[in-house]
């Protein structure tokens, strides 16, 4: 059995889900980052267990032509991105293979490899994410922004991000200057003290910033200046905002938000519709990928004239706008209010009519809606991770719609919830890959599910 820090020989196998390298070692398995695909190395054991190891590179005896030096400065120490030592395209041939995996192994689907398509890639993965959300450590007199280290919550302090949309360097340059000059405390986990949690940067394609300061309070120090700092040092910025969170967990953002200075909101366009980003409001994290993605999901959904649609899950009713000119109807849930009230918005920005959202959480109101004798003819599901619960299956099998399309960013779920429709009499009869978190070891899949 391997011991911790000794130092052994491994060649890597494969990428496992976070793109790390999947060895074996007189038997067991050893999970490397760092390492490529066909690479020999030597390692030290970090952590040993009887079933499986993790362990560090030490030397790299025998490099993949994959093999890239990293753009960002700190991507060694921070835990924002896993790809950066390898070329973009090595990324997607892991990603696509994770797909394939996912659905075959965990959903037990009858799927060959040829089943599962090449990732759609970015045409430019630097500079592409629209939400950057920032969590603030440190000091009173040393405040940090940054990103958390790899399975840590210690601050990696950046200046910059590559990955993202929108004047980030400036929004941490003026942050940080007004903490200073406010004596603005940073919170500390260990000891639930401190003022200011997050800093969340929100872009458009178009260059409008959006700063959303998370505190344990309303209450912050002299706001205006900040505001006056932002606009001075930030190109683009139009709004700030502050959301209240005095629970002691993961989740960053409160319950609500308040305004601070300038706009509501600020839009984004996708498919040639538009679309309202508020502070609180999920939206897929890289619009030009998420164009690709919608496109692969109303191709799918085939729909015609006459169709009902039921988008659950709905959020700010991208999606559903999406699919509303294509059909007769669109109905659209939603458990956050506050979403709802965004995608009730955009469908009033975009002039379109024949869509509907209600505040709801899905396990109760589709079951509901069914039992009233809906019966809609596509069923469009985007979940959290967590991925459906068993009444919506339920739900949709008794509603018996044509079509099925599936689109997550945990695919585990989403093969376990495609297994039990295909349980039910669906098959998969479509499935295309997208990154959307480009160097990231996450990744975007639409499935098409088709009755009979």
């Amino acid at each position: 059995m391997l011991i911790k820090n000794q130092i052994i020989t491994l060649t890597c196998d494969r990428l496992g889900a976070e793109l790390e390298s999947v060895c074996r070692y007189e038997g067991q398995a050893v999970f490397v980052p760092g390492a490529l695909p066909g690479e020999t190395f030597t390692a030290q054991i970090l952590q040993a267990r009887p079933q499986y190891a993790f362990a560090r590179p030490t030397k790299i005896l025998t490099a993949s032509p994959d093999r890239r030096e990293p753009f960002c400065p700190v991507y060694r120490q921070c835990g924002g991105c896993s790809g950066q030592h390898m070329c973009y395209e090595a990324t997607l041939t892991a990603k696509r293979q994770q797909v394939y995996d996912c659905l075959s192994r965990i959903g037990g689907l009858p799927l060959a490899e040829a089943d599962v398509p090449a990732v759609i890639g970015a045409e430019d993965p630097t500079h592409c994410r629209n939400k950057t959300s920032l969590p603030v450590s440190g000091t009173v007199n040393a405040p940090v922004l940054g990103f958390y280290r790899k399975r840590s919550h210690d601050v990696v302090a950046i200046d910059d991000c590559p990955v993202a949309m929108g004047d980030v360097r400036g929004v941490i340059a003026a942050v940080r200057a007004w903490m200073l000059e406010a004596g603005v405390t940073p919170s500390r986990e260990e000891t639930h003290t401190g003022l200011l949690r997050h800093v969340v940067v929100r872009s458009s394609r178009a260059g409008a910033v959006l700063v959303l300061l998370v505190a344990t309070s309303f209450s912050l120090p002299d706001t205006e200046g900040l505001a006056r700092r932002l606009r001075a040092e930030v190109k683009g910025f139009q709004g700030l905002h502050v959301s209240e969170n005095q629970v002691c967990n993961n989740v960053i953002l409160g319950k609500t938000s308040r305004k601070l200075f300038g706009a509501d909101a600020i839009t984004e366009t996708l498919m040639g519709l538009t679309f309202e980003i508020t502070p609180l409001s999920f939206f897929q994290v890289n619009p030009a990928q998420t164009e690709r993605l919608y496109r692969q999901a109303v191709t799918f959904a085939a729909l015609s004239p006459e169709d009902t649609v039921v988008d659950a899950y709905a959020g700010v009713g991208t999606i559903s706008l999406c699919m509303a000119k294509r059909c007769r109807r669109v109905i659209g849930l939603e458990i956050i209010p506050q979403a709802v009230e965004s995608a009730r918005r955009n469908a009033e920005i975009n002039g379109i009519t024949n869509a509907e959202f209600h505040v709801a959480a899905v396990e109760e109101r589709l079951p509901a809606l069914v039992e009233q004798g809906l019966r809609p003819d596509v069923v469009m599901l985007d979940p959290p991770r967590k991925g459906v619960e068993p009444s919506v299956i339920d739900a949709i099998l008794r509603a018996a719609p044509k079509r099925v399309v599936y689109v997550s960013c945990h695919v585990p779920t989403q093969a376990r919830d495609a297994a039990l429709l295909a349980a039910g009499g669906y098959r998969v009869t479509g499935c295309q890959p997208v990154d959307l978190f480009c160097y990231a070891a996450g990744v975007e899949n639409v499935l098409l599910l088709e009755r009979g």
